[in-house]
């Protein structure tokens, strides 16, 4: 009895822990449950079966396929059910009044024929990568749907009437998915992709602006150390980057069936969201190669890691600062140039900093001996962040590309604006006023600001007066 219990408390917590992670698929379960209660009224209300008999339970058939967690995927099952059904039924119509002029010995020939024929080139069709993305339910559909009709037209005489009842179920429950689906409380998998993606370049950012801590750190504090390694969850992040190619695609393909919504029209350039998230895990695969050296500490770090590491840190930091500036700019859909374009810069800048620095590594260190093994996971880690660079400005021009043809909103560049200086060198006292009267009985405000001068070839203490004179 205690195993029992502990199984059931353990799949409560499962269960729990599963809709706290995304509240939608509580809300989706709730949609379906819903949506499946209205289709049952085919059965459950008399006018309704009378009209359709027991048809109704094709209704019911296909909200249990069509509705999916997306508007996307649920749209696209939709149109291809529906279109796969109508052609096919057409189809058939057509087959079976062929077969009817062949005579009643010739007519299973010519039925069995056609539906070799349509099932077997419909079949070949599904192989080719456009139809497979898009079509491929509905040309399963297609084939289900015409070889119904066409081997029971033989045996059924009202088989019309059976195509006409079904049809009309049919879009019935796809039609009360899509509203449902649209309507309460939809998942759009435009925005889907959108924050997918979005959230992967804040990952890969993440851990580049971490890496150069990671990496070179050395303290003796105990304290200290604890206190780095307390939270690495950050190390993780790409992980999730480089196996998150699959839900992008399907994303995709499903948010081209969308109608617009937020800021997210029906043309948006979703297809340029592949190309980003390829270069994103490109960057993943070099954040990968990084991770394996982060576990070698030598005890007593050799003068070339020294050599390296400002330039090093420099380098991670900027394009992980590039990284997150192109994140946040998908965030707000505005222009990534002014930001992202400056810690590219910066990092290009670092690029030769750490040439610069190899090259006097050769000349400082002449009495060292030699220790290749020692050096080579250094120049390693240095040699794959050049490399990150490259990938880091492949990203920021695709999202420069997507700001264009999404029409994100341009942001002018920033520019840095200096402090005025000032041409004295002093002190400046509190301001003096003087009040009075001219010679024409004008009220006069006299203003004396006095500055002490330090660079005056006067002794220490004289002053120069500045006045102003305002008449009212």
């Amino acid at each position: 009895m205690e195993i029992v219990k502990n199984k059931a408390m353990e799949v409560a917590m499962k269960v729990k822990k599963l809709g706290q992670d995304d509240p939608r698929r509580i809300i989706h379960s709730i949609k379906v449950g819903v949506a499946l209660t209205l289709v049952s009224l085919f059965y459950y209300w008399r006018p309704l079966y009378d009209g359709f008999g027991a048809s109704g339970i094709w209704a019911v058939i296909t909200v249990v396929v069509i509705f999916e967690f997306t508007v996307g995927a649920t749209l696209s099952k939709g149109f291809n059910r529906g279109l796969g059904t109508l052609l096919a039924g057409g189809l058939g119509v057509g087959v079976d009044y062929l077969a009817n002029l062949s005579g009643q010995k010739g007519e299973p020939f010519v039925l069995g024929v056609f539906v070799f024929l349509i099932a077997t080139s419909a079949t070949f069709s599904r192989f080719f990568p456009g139809i497979k993305a898009r079509y491929d339910y509905g040309v399963l559909i297609f084939i289900l749907t015409f070889s119904m009709v066409s081997v029971s037209a033989y045996r059924f005489d009202e088989f019309l009437t059976m195509a006409y009842q079904r049809l009309s179920t049919i879009v019935a429950g796809g039609a009360i998915c899509i509203i449902i689906c649209i309507v309460v409380c939809p998942v759009w998998a435009g925005e889907t992709l959108h924050n997918l993606v979005t959230s992967n370049l804040d990952k890969l950012g993440d851990y580049l602006e971490g890496f150069g801590g990671e990496y070179f750190y050395c303290c003796d504090d105990e304290e200290q150390v604890t206190s780095i390694e307390k939270d690495k969850s950050f190390l993780q992040g790409y992980k999730a980057v480089l196996n998150s190619k699959s839900m992008e695609d399907s994303m995709a393909n499903f948010a081209r069936w969308e109608p617009k919504h937020g800021n997210f029209s029906f043309r948006h350039p979703w297809k340029h969201y592949l190309k980003i998230g390829s270069y994103a895990r490109q960057c993943a695969y070099h954040i990968q190669a990084l991770n394996t050296h982060l576990n070698f500490q030598p005890p007593n770090p050799s003068q070339f890691r020294t050599i390296i590491q400002l330039p090093c840190n420099t380098l991670s930091s900027q394009s992980g600062k590039a990284l997150k500036a192109l994140a946040t700019a998908m965030k707000t859909m505005s222009d990534p140039s002014p930001t992202s374009q400056v810690h590219l810069n910066a990092a290009k800048s670092a690029i030769n900093d750490l040439k610069n620095c190899l090259k006097s590594a050769t000349t400082q260190t002449p009495d060292e001996p030699s220790n290749l093994l020692a050096i080579i996971p250094d120049a390693t880690v240095a040699s794959i962040l050049i490399e990150m660079v490259k990938s880091v400005e492949d990203l920021c021009e695709a999202v420069s590309e997507l700001s264009v043809k999404a029409h994100f909103k341009r942001v002018e560049g920033s520019v840095a604006v200096e402090k005025p200086q000032l041409l004295h060198r002093g002190a400046i006292k509190p301001f003096v006023e003087a009040e009075g009267e001219d010679e024409n009985g004008h009220h006069v405000v006299i203003t004396v600001r006095e500055i002490e001068n330090e660079d005056s070839p006067q002794k220490k203490g004289s002053s120069d007066t500045n006045g102003f004179v305002n008449k009212k």
